[in-house]
Protein backbone atom coordinates (compact mmCIF):
# COMPACT_ATOMS: atom_id res chain seq x y z
CA UNK A 1 0.00 0.00 0.00
CA UNK A 2 2.96 2.16 0.58
CA UNK A 3 4.44 1.45 -3.23
CA UNK A 4 1.32 2.19 -4.70
CA UNK A 5 1.25 5.98 -2.58
CA UNK A 6 4.56 6.72 -3.58
CA UNK A 7 3.86 5.49 -7.53
CA UNK A 8 0.71 7.87 -6.77
CA UNK A 9 2.70 10.99 -5.40
CA UNK A 10 5.06 10.67 -8.56
CA UNK A 11 2.35 10.44 -10.81
CA UNK A 12 0.70 13.31 -9.49
CA UNK A 13 4.06 15.32 -9.66
CA UNK A 14 5.21 13.83 -13.26
CA UNK A 15 8.41 12.47 -12.51
CA UNK A 16 7.19 9.05 -13.68
CA UNK A 17 5.20 10.77 -16.38
CA UNK A 18 7.43 12.29 -17.95
CA UNK A 19 10.37 9.35 -17.53
CA UNK A 20 7.83 7.35 -19.18
CA UNK A 21 6.84 9.76 -22.06
CA UNK A 22 10.34 10.53 -22.39
CA UNK A 23 12.53 7.58 -22.14
CA UNK A 24 9.90 4.51 -23.56
CA UNK A 25 10.54 3.35 -26.90
CA UNK A 26 9.53 -0.17 -28.74
CA UNK A 27 12.19 -2.27 -29.52
CA UNK A 28 11.67 -5.62 -31.14
CA UNK A 29 13.63 -8.35 -33.21
CA UNK A 30 11.04 -11.03 -34.00
CA UNK A 31 13.13 -13.55 -36.14
CA UNK A 32 11.56 -16.83 -37.27
CA UNK A 33 12.49 -19.93 -39.32
CA UNK A 34 9.46 -21.50 -40.81
CA UNK A 35 9.32 -24.19 -42.53
CA UNK A 36 6.34 -25.49 -44.57
CA UNK A 37 5.70 -28.37 -47.30
CA UNK A 38 3.73 -29.21 -50.29
CA UNK A 39 0.24 -30.95 -49.97
CA UNK A 40 1.41 -34.49 -49.13
CA UNK A 41 4.94 -33.71 -49.31
CA UNK A 42 4.76 -34.48 -53.61
CA UNK A 43 7.32 -32.80 -55.46
CA UNK A 44 5.44 -30.25 -56.93
CA UNK A 45 7.78 -27.04 -56.88
CA UNK A 46 9.34 -27.18 -59.88
CA UNK A 47 12.68 -25.57 -59.37
CA UNK A 48 12.70 -24.13 -63.03
CA UNK A 49 10.80 -21.40 -61.57
CA UNK A 50 11.55 -21.12 -58.23
CA UNK A 51 12.44 -17.96 -57.92
CA UNK A 52 9.14 -16.33 -59.36
CA UNK A 53 7.81 -17.97 -56.61
CA UNK A 54 10.31 -16.59 -54.29
CA UNK A 55 9.83 -13.30 -55.47
CA UNK A 56 6.12 -13.45 -55.36
CA UNK A 57 6.12 -14.54 -51.39
CA UNK A 58 9.03 -12.09 -50.66
CA UNK A 59 5.95 -9.53 -52.17
CA UNK A 60 3.92 -10.47 -49.46
CA UNK A 61 5.88 -10.58 -47.25
CA UNK A 62 7.05 -6.86 -47.56
CA UNK A 63 3.38 -6.01 -47.67
CA UNK A 64 3.01 -6.98 -44.01
CA UNK A 65 5.44 -4.46 -43.08
CA UNK A 66 8.08 -7.65 -42.48
CA UNK A 67 11.89 -8.26 -43.80
CA UNK A 68 12.89 -11.23 -45.46
CA UNK A 69 16.24 -12.34 -44.66
CA UNK A 70 16.43 -15.98 -47.18
CA UNK A 71 13.72 -17.88 -48.38
CA UNK A 72 14.64 -21.43 -50.15
CA UNK A 73 13.32 -24.77 -50.56
CA UNK A 74 13.01 -27.71 -52.78
CA UNK A 75 10.78 -29.81 -54.94
CA UNK A 76 8.67 -30.39 -51.66
CA UNK A 77 8.79 -27.67 -49.33
CA UNK A 78 10.14 -24.42 -48.22
CA UNK A 79 11.61 -22.81 -45.71
CA UNK A 80 11.73 -18.85 -44.86
CA UNK A 81 14.28 -16.85 -42.59
CA UNK A 82 11.95 -13.12 -41.72
CA UNK A 83 11.08 -11.16 -39.37
CA UNK A 84 7.75 -10.89 -38.45
CA UNK A 85 5.83 -7.25 -37.90
CA UNK A 86 4.81 -6.69 -34.56
CA UNK A 87 0.73 -6.06 -35.60
CA UNK A 88 0.62 -9.49 -36.86
CA UNK A 89 0.13 -12.75 -35.60
CA UNK A 90 2.30 -15.87 -36.67
CA UNK A 91 -0.69 -17.91 -37.52
CA UNK A 92 -2.03 -14.76 -40.30
CA UNK A 93 1.12 -14.53 -41.08
CA UNK A 94 1.21 -17.82 -42.71
CA UNK A 95 -1.60 -18.21 -43.84
CA UNK A 96 -1.89 -15.10 -46.15
CA UNK A 97 1.87 -16.43 -47.50
CA UNK A 98 0.18 -20.09 -48.29
CA UNK A 99 -3.49 -19.11 -49.79
CA UNK A 100 -1.87 -16.11 -51.47
CA UNK A 101 1.44 -18.50 -52.79
CA UNK A 102 -1.24 -21.10 -53.75
CA UNK A 103 -3.21 -19.34 -55.81
CA UNK A 104 -0.91 -17.80 -57.64
CA UNK A 105 1.39 -21.16 -58.03
CA UNK A 106 -2.11 -23.00 -59.12
CA UNK A 107 -3.45 -19.83 -61.43
CA UNK A 108 -0.49 -19.80 -64.02
CA UNK A 109 1.66 -21.83 -65.82
CA UNK A 110 4.80 -22.21 -63.75
CA UNK A 111 3.84 -25.23 -61.82
CA UNK A 112 1.42 -27.33 -63.19
CA UNK A 113 1.85 -30.08 -60.86
CA UNK A 114 1.02 -27.94 -57.72
CA UNK A 115 -1.95 -28.86 -56.04
CA UNK A 116 -1.53 -26.76 -52.57
CA UNK A 117 0.34 -27.05 -49.57
CA UNK A 118 -0.07 -29.30 -47.17
CA UNK A 119 -1.93 -27.84 -43.33
CA UNK A 120 0.52 -26.70 -40.78
CA UNK A 121 3.98 -25.44 -40.62
CA UNK A 122 7.11 -25.08 -38.62
CA UNK A 123 7.78 -22.03 -36.72
CA UNK A 124 11.04 -21.68 -34.70
CA UNK A 125 12.13 -18.41 -33.49
CA UNK A 126 15.89 -17.17 -33.32
CA UNK A 127 17.98 -14.87 -32.17
CA UNK A 128 20.10 -12.62 -33.99
CA UNK A 129 22.83 -13.94 -33.60
CA UNK A 130 21.88 -17.37 -35.15
CA UNK A 131 20.80 -15.61 -38.53
CA UNK A 132 24.10 -15.78 -40.73
CA UNK A 133 24.11 -19.86 -39.72
CA UNK A 134 20.26 -19.60 -40.86
CA UNK A 135 21.10 -18.28 -43.60
CA UNK A 136 24.11 -20.30 -45.03
CA UNK A 137 21.29 -23.55 -43.76
CA UNK A 138 18.82 -22.25 -45.96
CA UNK A 139 20.96 -21.02 -48.76
CA UNK A 140 22.05 -24.88 -48.97
CA UNK A 141 18.98 -26.82 -48.92
CA UNK A 142 19.87 -28.68 -52.24
CA UNK A 143 23.02 -29.56 -50.80
CA UNK A 144 21.15 -30.64 -47.29
CA UNK A 145 18.68 -32.63 -48.86
CA UNK A 146 20.94 -34.96 -50.64
CA UNK A 147 21.50 -36.76 -47.37
CA UNK A 148 18.28 -36.00 -45.39
CA UNK A 149 14.19 -36.14 -46.25
CA UNK A 150 12.06 -33.34 -45.00
CA UNK A 151 11.02 -35.51 -42.42
CA UNK A 152 14.22 -36.18 -41.19
CA UNK A 153 14.93 -32.88 -41.23
CA UNK A 154 11.63 -31.34 -39.34
CA UNK A 155 12.01 -34.02 -36.69
CA UNK A 156 15.56 -32.51 -36.03
CA UNK A 157 14.67 -28.93 -36.21
CA UNK A 158 11.65 -29.71 -33.62
CA UNK A 159 14.10 -31.17 -31.37
CA UNK A 160 16.80 -28.69 -31.41
CA UNK A 161 13.68 -26.56 -30.39
CA UNK A 162 12.75 -29.03 -27.86
CA UNK A 163 9.47 -29.85 -29.59
CA UNK A 164 7.62 -32.67 -28.37
CA UNK A 165 7.16 -34.53 -31.92
CA UNK A 166 3.72 -36.28 -32.56
CA UNK A 167 4.40 -39.21 -35.07
CA UNK A 168 0.85 -38.85 -36.20
CA UNK A 169 1.79 -35.49 -38.44
CA UNK A 170 4.25 -37.43 -40.15
CA UNK A 171 3.37 -39.72 -43.38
Amino acid sequence: MVIIKILSNLVHSRCITNLIIHNMSSYRQLLYHLVFRTKDSQPTIKQDHVDQLYAYISGIIKNKNSHLYRINGIENHLHILTDVHPSIALADFMREIKVSSSLWMKSGNLFPVFIGWSDGYGSFTCSYMEMDRLIEYIKNQQEHHRKKTYEDELKILLQEAGVLITEKYFP
